[in-house]
């Protein structure tokens, strides 16, 4: 383990440098945060909105919190890598004294970790501040709140590693990189708070692996859902983590007995 503590801390250390790009990002989150506030308030004002399975009240903390912890569901390739697949480099990656995957899963966790500790903090602080933000539902709500962000940490570092492990197939990975990103922004509640979505699609929605990034913390932080199905969506989160850590394992073993490296 020593290896890849060593390399999630150089990394964190060096993504913590970014501060211009933390508070670039913390502005645009807030600005977008404010025009998704006034969309959902407009539509709970009309006369058509109707009942519906949270008030407006928690769709505004399910906004700001989605706002804080964007970065959860914001899933990219790890451009380091992709560099070194497509030139070759990544040959270098393979004949060190370490296992592949939990490099490049080390990697991608504190990819997610150092830039989403710089923006969530003052974004929670600010909206908190002006009132958008309702606190948590009770003490063991916060509590099971953070369980749920680490475990969606870790789940969305396995859905990043996933996708750059596919470039061992693609090489140039443009079509993962646009769809992928997509569908799990939009099916892991970022867009629509997932409970808003019709009732025909809540068991599908429910069996999928994506609303462990947002809306599964989200909820537990508010108190939306009861003490049973917060210990099953926790169980859920550590099944999704577990189920995609063993694909990609078994992913990059194939694909590394499969690679090709051209030049020299």
């Amino acid at each position: 383990m020593r290896p890849y503590t060593a390399i999630l801390s150089a990394r964190f250390r060096m993504l913590l440098q970014y501060r211009a790009a933390a508070l670039a990002g913390i502005g645009t989150q807030l600005f977008f945060g404010l025009v998704r506030m006034m969309i959902f308030e407009a539509f709970y004002r009309s006369p058509s909105a109707g009942q519906q399975p949270m008030d407006a009240q928690q769709v505004t903390t399910y906004i700001w919190l989605g706002q804080a912890f964007l970065l959860l569901a914001m899933l990219h390739l790890d451009g380091d890598v992709a560099t070194m697949i497509r030139t070759g480099a990544v040959a270098y990656e393979m004949v060190r004294p370490v296992d592949l995957y939990n490099l490049w899963l080390a990697r991608a966790i504190s990819n997610r970790t150092a830039p989403l500790m710089m923006r969530a903090a003052p974004i929670l602080l600010i909206s908190a501040a002006f009132g958008v933000l309702s606190p948590p539902a009770s003490a063991e709500s916060a509590a099971l709140f953070a369980v749920s962000v680490a475990l969606g940490i870790v789940l969305a570092a396995a859905f990043a590693t996933l996708m750059t492990i596919s470039l061992l197939w693609t090489i140039s990975g443009e079509g993962i990189a646009r769809l992928g990103p997509a569908i799990i922004f939009f099916f892991s509640g970022m867009v629509i708070p997932l409970p808003l979505l019709p009732a025909w699609a809540q068991p599908v929605l429910e069996a999928l692996p994506f609303r462990g990034l947002i809306d599964v913390p989200f909820r537990i932080y508010m108190g939306h859902l009861s003490a049973h199905e917060t210990l099953r969506s926790l169980a859920q989160q550590v099944a999704w983590v577990i189920a995609l850590v063993a694909l990609g394992r078994v992913l990059v073993a194939r694909g590394t007995r499969r690679l090709v490296v051209q030049g020299g």
